[in-house]
This record gives structure tokens, C-alpha cells and sequence, in this order.
């Protein structure tokens, strides 16, 4: 007989009526044998401890001893009765109250979810603390991180040493076309996380199962592929799809011969397409070659299970020597290491989604969020005290203990908590998709089968109760009956005002903080779209290639001019700003050694520099050709080679790629930004060389883009009828250098909003604490003849003060957080006083709207209401 969990049942029989236990019992176990055949052990659990707290309550629960002529269940019932009149009759109290804590705990929730969805990352891999990605440290005249390595590494790893207990390669190739037929038809496909050269070790490595093929002999033989479940299902529907083939780009065929689980989407493994490593000769030949050495291709990735007992330092002082054995002469040295696998997401030199600090920084924020709002709470609740203070006095009088006072004031904060907790349980399902959008992320919407998520909402419900019902619920119990009664109340006894505005300094610094952060981000944004980059980028579009023959290229590029809504084309490798470029090492004029700085190469024909519009400052453009006979170098060039006039550099010889491009300087060309504005600009080569040419680079009348684009994708299609045609408009491409920074500034503009809203509460909660304390002073200024500019004066200095004194502090946190965050610039804004003006003055205009009403109100309150005395 299956057992159900023991600790709900023995609660059953704990709280059940003697009378009801027996047949009730029954009923439960019977139910969870039918749900334990149908759902299984787990769900079967979940649904009995359901059942059991269903039955928590009144009429099945066993009578308890009376205390008082009344029951606990009565006595709760009675608070919480009580306690619900109150917040009705208090409803402005309430709302303020539920919103401010609903809107922390919003915040609180997809915190909480985001940090253990990242925190979960490749965590279900039976051995990964012993699995390691190779990763190299470039130094040059800098030092670069990158997370790929020279392809034969891996084998000089697994065949020279006994560190590995397995070693895997695996080249991630991204953004792929993928055709298939489907139906008697073909289908083209692009796929972004692309697909993987793939050694078999690597699932050995990694715990990636098959529902269909068998993983040891999958990947053995050429053109063999597989891919997981979704993408099964995506091609070829309920087909079977072992057998089936898949194309790479119309020219590399696979059939599939197993069929992966679907990935987890804590993973960094990104493609769902793993292909035979035995294929990539016919890919790329040098990639795949054992002499690969000379450079490093991105996502070329090496993977090792390391055996026990042996260390990553071990591993990477073994590697070390093969830099001087393969690599003796080059100036970019190598240094090989070892990253593990619980870092790969944490890491971002080498790619890494977040770092481990911007968790530290979350939770920091949760917590802070989750304080100010008790805080606020707290205000509140006190600045209502007086009101109730004869209450409070009435029960004592009558008898009412302290304790059952101080359980009264508990259930009343419990009421509010639990409300604002289910809003913000609403609010986060209905949020986790925006923010998943927002930040790429998968995070599952699942909330209510997550065990561990409806543990901290339980804990946070009774963490906010405690800590914003406790403190009011001692002041107000803590009343003598005599003086609540006689309203003979000290200012002592509702807390005094310094904590309340070291708070409100507090809360409006971190929002003065933040609102400098967005001025500057805002501004250096606008910097980097109006920046003068060197070159035109303003309707050019970038037009990929459908194959490599030169006549098929020319003869389009003739065709693509005779259209009316084109100005300029040109083939060339990339544009000239572009995250996709070919650095390279050159040897300029007679001497021996290769320089020691980097060169982009800008591999183009003539066209290319009348289409990008550069401006030549000496010497001429590039003579037609589909070799590399002559080459145009920018002025970064000739000021690392230090020369200092530009007709100097004329016909002096360059060898580039290891002496196969050599060619004359026949031009130099002004600056232009080949990257983002984060980085300098580097020195750049232009040079025919049609082998290269991946794009065509299309100018095109601004004023008929959307019917020329059409144009060009007929003409397209007519030359590459099998092809996928893909296009990106410059200025978009350059505007991607810059998502971070935009992920960025919304974040830090809806926690502006979040901060200054909380702070907000503050304010009020303060403001109408001095108004329950001031309002006979109002009253006697007024009598003796203030005004109302005096009164609103009198409550306005305060505040005014308090936010100059939280300005004194945000300023120079601001300047400082700010101008560090500029040093990832190369080329940015200054900090000027407008920044830190636009900050308290914002700060000033939202503390008046917030306690404007308030104070306008007791202004023109009749003195002889406020005088009054009951």
C-alpha cells in the first residue's frame, strides 16, 4: 500500500474532530491511492497536502479549551473582523499602505525568480564541477579575453596528456539558414543559435540525453546530425525524423540520427543542431586542419572533464609551452585557461550573461525595496496612532490584555501584507513575460508549482508582518488608559522625527542617485546615435552574398545599379563599423617582424569607399581589381607606425596574413569608427580581395527604401532561387553596439520609478505625521494672524531641507558611479552642473506634488475646527 507524506497526515490527525477522524482518514487515503496510480508519487503528495489544509477548518477542527468564553478560532475571527473594519474605515491609510508594500514585493518576486533562474545555469550535469571550457587570454599591447581557442588545442589536450577524462571540441557556428523538405516542398529556415560541429565526447561531458538514436554512434560518420526534440518537431511535424536530412546553406547535407530531449533553458549551450566535428573539413578546411594555429576563430569551443583529484592550474601549466612550440613568433601570445563550467554564466570576459556581482546587486536592491516600504509602513501606522489612541484607551479601560491589543494590531498588518502579496503575485505572472522580452531571458511563468517560490512568499508574508506590524503594534498597545484618554500624548511616544527623515534623506539620496544615472546614460545615448562616425551610414543597406562566384557577383551588382532607388553599390567583407571583423597582424615596409598592434582589415572593391562616403586626405582610391595589388590605410595606422604626414606613407609596402597580401599604399583616409564608441579607433586597411566578399553594400535613395528593397530582393532571388535573403540596414547594426547600455537605462528608469514612488510614500507618511502633530499649532498661527503662504512655508522647509541634505549626499555618489561607468567609453560626454540641476530640481517637483495636497489642506483649514477639543 503507498503511503502518503507523513508529516501533512499526523497534522490531520492532530487538528481533526475525534468523531470525524476515522471515516475522513478513509476518504484521504482512498483518494491518494487513485491519484497516486494516475498522477504518480509527486503530484499525488502535492494534491494530499492540499486536501489536508482544505480541511483546516471551522467544524472539522477539534474543539480547543475556552479561554475567556472564547475560542482561539472565535478570538482570531474577532481580530480579524475588527481589523478589516478598520482598514474599510481608514481606506486613503490602506491603500497608500497596500500599495507601497504590493509594489515592493512585485519587485521582491522577479527578483527572486531572476536570481534563481540564473543561478540554476547548467546546474543539472551530474559532474559539473569537474567539467572546464578552455577559454584564452590574448596579450598584446592589451590584454583580451576570448572564449575560443586555436581548434587544435583540443586534440594536443586529449592525445598528450592524461589530465581529460574526456575532451571535446565543438564549433558553434550562429544565425544559420537550415533548408529541409517537408511534404514534397523545400523549406529555408534561419536559425539563430545556428548549429554545432560537435566531437561525440561531448555528450559524455554533459548531460544532454536522447529520446531517439543512440548517442555513441550518432555522431561517428560524416554528415550526420542531430537536433533536439522542438526542432524535430518544427521540421518535419509527426514524422519520424531519423533519416530525414537537413542542409547547411544549400551546399553541406546531414541526415539526422537521433533526436535530443529538449534542452533546459538554464543552459549556455545554445544550439539545438549538433553536427559530425568529421564534417567541419568540408566547412572550413583551415579551421579543421591539425595546424590551425595562427589565429583563434570564434566559437571554436574545447570542453574536458577533468579527472578527479586533478586541478585547473595543473592543466594550464601543461598547455602553457605549446604557445612557444606552435605560435614561436607571433606577438599575440597565448595563454591558455581553464574556466569552470558553475562560471560560465557569471563571467563576462568571456561571454557571460551576468556577473555575479549584479546578483549581490539585486538582491541588495530587494532587500532595500523590501525595508523602505516596512519603513514607510511603519510611518504610517504611527502618524495614525493619535487617531487611535482612545481606542486603545476604551479596551484597556474594559479589560483587554496588551497582548490581545498587540495580536489585534499583528492581524491588521497581516491583512494588508497578505492583500499586497497577492496583487504583486498577479503583477509578477503578468510581468515575467514583459521581463523576459526586456532581458532575453526564459524565465518559467509557472509561479504556483514552484515550491520553492510559494516558500519565500510564505516567509516574506510573515518577514513584512513582523517587521512592519511590530514596532506600531508596541506603541499603540503601549498607551496608559488615563493619558490616550485625556489625549495627554507625547511626541516620545510615536516615535520621533530623526529616524523618519534619516529615512526620507536616505530614500531620496539612492533616487537622486539614480536619476543622474539616467540623465547621463540618456545623454551619452544621444551622443552615440548623433556622433560623427567618419563615414555615411544613413540608408545603406548590407545585402549578404548567395555564393562566391565572381561573375554571379558583378553581374548583380550591375543589375542592383540600373535600379532608380539605388545611388552606390559595393562588394566588400563588412562595413566599416561592424562587431564582425578580421583583425589582423602586418609588416609595414622593410622590416623583419610584424608589428605589434592589430590591424582591421577592410577587404572591399573600389566602390567602397565612394559608398561609406570616407574622406581621402592623400594619395588616391583603390585601382579596380579582384586581388590584392593596393591598399588605403586610415590615419590610426600611420600613428602607430609613427608617421607623421600622410604623403610619407605613400608607396610604402604592406604585408599582411602572413606575407599572402602584399600591396603599396596608394591612399589614407580620415578616421572613421569601425566600432562602437566604447573603443578607440583601431588602424584599418582597406584592400581588394574578392575571395572575401560577403556582402554587397547598397545606397539607397532615402525616399523609395521600402519599394527598392523589394526590387533588390527580386533581382536577388532571380540569380540565388534557393538562397534566403537577408539584408541589415547600417545604421540598425551600429545601433546593436549599443543594446547594454539601452537594457540598462530601462532598468534603471523603472527602478527611478520604484525608488521615487517608495520615497514618495515617505514623504507622505511623514508629512501626514507632522500634520496629526501640528494641526492645533496651525490653528493658533493662524488665530494670530499667518497666513497661508506662512503655514504652507512652515511644513515646505522641512522637506525642502531634507532633500538639499540627500542632494549633499547623491551628488558626488552620482559623480562617481557615473564617471566610472563613462570610463568604458573611449569617446562620451562630460558631467556638467546641468546633470546634478536637472536632479534636485526633479526631486523638488516631485516632493511638492507629493505633499502638496496635504498641506494646502491644513492651510486652509477653519482655525476653529483645529482647535477644537473633543
Amino acid at each position: 500500500m503507498n503511503q502518503p507524506p507523513k508529516l501533512p497526515l499526523r497534522f490531520f490527525r492532530w487538528f481533526c474532530h475525534p468523531r470525524m477522524l476515522d471515516y475522513i482518514e478513509g476518504d484521504l487515503i482512498e483518494v491518494y491511492e487513485r491519484n497516486f496510480q494516475i498522477l504518480g508519487k509527486r503530484k499525488a503528495d502535492w494534491r494530499f497536502i492540499k486536501d489536508v489544509l482544505l480541511l483546516f477548518r471551522p467544524g472539522i477542527i477539534r474543539p480547543r479549551k475556552p479561554y475567556q468564553n472564547l475560542t482561539p478560532y472565535g478570538m482570531y475571527k474577532s481580530y480579524f473582523k475588527i481589523g478589516w473594519r478598520t482598514l474599510l474605515r481608514n481606506k486613503e491609510y490602506s491603500l497608500i499602505n497596500t500599495a507601497g508594500l504590493a509594489l515592493s514585493v512585485t519587485c521582491c518576486i522577479l527578483i527572486f525568480v531572476m536570481v534563481k533562474h540564473h543561478m540554476g545555469f547548467d546546474d543539472f550535469h551530474p559532474d559539473k564541477y569537474r567539467i572546464y571550457r578552455i577559454v584564452t587570454e590574448q596579450h598584446r599591447e592589451t590584454v583580451s579575453y576570448v572564449n575560443s581557442v586555436p581548434s587544435p588545442l583540443g586534440m594536443v589536450l586529449r592525445e598528450n596528456h592524461t589530465y581529460g577524462e574526456k575532451v571535446a571540441r565543438m564549433f558553434h557556428e550562429s544565425n544559420s539558414v537550415i533548408s529541409y523538405e517537408r511534404n514534397g516542398e523545400k523549406q529555408l529556415i534561419k536559425e539563430p543559435n545556428g548549429f554545432a560541429f560537435t566531437e561525440p565526447e561531448f555528450f559524455d561531458i554533459f548531460n544532454f540525453p536522447l529520446s531517439r538514436g543512440n548517442i555513441k554512434e550518432a555522431l561517428e560518420e560524416p554528415n550526420t546530425a542531430i537536433l533536439t526534440e522542438r526542432l524535430a518537431k518544427k521540421y518535419f511535424g509527426d514524422q519520424n525524423p531519423i533519416g530525414q536530412v537537413i542542409t547547411y546553406d544549400n551546399f553541406l547535407p546531414f541526415t539526422i540520427t537521433g533526436v535530443l530531449e529538449d534542452f533546459p533553458s538554464t543552459t549556455d549551450i545554445k544550439p539545438e543542431i549538433f553536427v559530425s566535428y568529421n564534417s567541419l573539413k568540408d566547412f572550413n578546411p583551415w579551421l579543421a586542419s591539425d595546424d590551425a594555429w595562427g589565429g583563434i576563430s570564434s566559437g571554436m569551443f574545447c570542453y574536458t572533464l577533468l579527472r578527479p583529484g586533478v586541478s585547473a592550474p595543473e592543466v594550464e601549466e601543461a598547455l602553457a609551452p605549446y604557445v612557444k612550440q606552435f605560435r614561436p613568433e607571433s606577438k599575440n601570445v597565448h595563454h591558455y585557461k581553464l574556466q569552470p563550467l558553475t562560471e560560465l554564466h557569471f563571467d563576462g570576459r568571456y561571454g557571460g550573461a551576468m556577473e555575479r556581482s549584479d546578483i549581490g546587486i539585486l538582491i541588495a536592491i530587494g532587500i532595500f525595496l523590501l525595508l523602505t516600504a516596512c519603513v514607510n509602513f511603519v510611518n504610517l501606522a504611527t502618524a495614525q496612532a493619535l487617531k487611535r489612541s482612545k481606542e486603545v484607551g476604551v479596551r484597556k479601560v474594559l479589560g483587554s490584555y496588551r497582548s490581545q491589543l498587540f495580536w489585534q494590531f499583528i492581524f491588521e498588518t497581516a491583512i494588508i501584507s497578505s492583500i499586497s502579496i497577492l496583487i504583486a503575485l498577479v503583477a509578477g505572472i503578468l510581468l515575467v513575460p514583459y521581463v523576459n522580452d526586456f532581458l532575453n531571458t526564459q524565465i518559467p511563468v509557472n509561479f504556483l508549482s514552484d515550491g520553492t517560490l510559494l516558500l519565500f512568499i510564505i516567509g516574506l508574508d510573515v518577514l513584512i508582518t513582523l517587521l512592519a506590524g511590530c514596532y506600531p503594534a508596541l506603541i499603540l498597545t503601549g498607551f496608559k488608559p488615563v493619558a490616550a484618554l485625556k489625549g495627554k500624548l507625547s511626541l516620545q511616544q510615536f516615535g520621533g522625527f530623526n529616524t523618519r527623515r534619516s529615512l526620507i534623506v536616505v530614500q531620496f539620496a539612492i533616487s537622486q542617485v539614480l536619476i543622474i544615472g539616467v540623465i547621463v546614460i540618456m545623454n551619452q545615448m544621444r551622443y552615440a546615435n548623433q556622433a560623427e562616425l567618419g563615414f555615411d551610414k544613413e540608408s545603406i543597406v548590407m545585402v549578404k552574398l548567395g555564393n562566391d562566384s565572381l561573375n554571379t557577383m558583378n553581374t548583380l551588382k550591375n543589375e542592383f545599379l540600373r535600379l532608380p532607388g539605388i545611388e552606390k553599390v559595393s562588394l566588400c567583407y563588412q562595413a566599416p563599423a561592424s562587431d564582425n571583423s578580421w583583425n589582423n597582424s602586418i609588416r609595414f615596409g622593410n622590416d623583419s617582424e610584424e608589428v605589434s598592434f592589430r590591424t582591421n582589415m577592410k577587404l572591399a572593391d573600389a566602390d567602397y569607399i565612394s559608398t561609406f562616403d570616407l574622406e581621402m586626405l592623400a594619395g588616391r582610391n583603390l585601382t579596380p581589381s579582384d586581388t590584392v595589388r593596393e591598399m588605403v590605410v586610415n590615419e590610426a595606422m600611420l600613428q602607430s607606425l609613427g608617421i607623421t604626414s600622410n604623403e610619407d606613407a605613400l608607396g610604402q609596402m604592406i604585408y599582411a596574413n602572413g606575407g599572402t597580401m602584399i600591396g603599396p599604399i596608394v591612399g589614407v583616409v580620415r578616421n572613421f569608427h569601425d566600432r562602437s564608441l566604447h573603443e578607440g579607433i583601431s588602424a584599418a586597411l582597406i584592400t581588394t580581395a574578392s575571395s572575401m566578399y560577403s556582402n554587397f553594400a547598397i545606397k539607397i535613395n532615402g525616399n523609395s527604401v521600402k519599394a527598392t528593397l523589394e526590387e533588390i530582393e527580386k533581382l536577388w532571388h532571380a540569380q540565388y532561387p534557393d538562397k534566403m535573403f537577408e539584408y541589415a540596414f547600417v545604421d540598425d547594426s551600429i545601433a546593436q553596439f549599443y543594446e547594454a547600455e539601452d537594457t540598462l537605462l530601462k532598468g534603471i528608469q523603472f527602478f527611478s520609478f520604484i525608488a521615487i514612488f517608495i520615497g514618495c510614500l515617505g514623504l507622505y507618511g511623514l508629512i501626514s505625521f507632522m500634520i496629526s502633530q501640528k494641526t492645533k499649532e496651525v490653528g493658533i498661527r493662524k488665530v494670530m494672524g499667518g497666513g497661508v503662504s506662512h503655514i504652507i512655508w512652515l511644513f515646505g522647509q522641512e522637506f525642502v531641507r531634507l532633500i538639499i541634505i540627500a542632494f549633499l549626499i547623491a551628488a558626488p555618489i552620482g559623480w562617481w558611479f557615473m564617471s566610472r561607468w563613462l570610463q568604458d567609453f573611449e569617446f562620451k560626454i562630460t558631467l556638467d552642473v546641468w546633470t546634478f540641476t536637472m536632479a534636485i530640481g526633479s526631486s523638488l517637483i516631485i516632493a511638492a506634488l507629493t505633499v502638496g495636497y496635504q498641506v494646502i489642506k491644513v492651510a486652509y483649514l477653519n482655525p476653529v475646527i483645529s482647535l477644537k477639543t473633543d
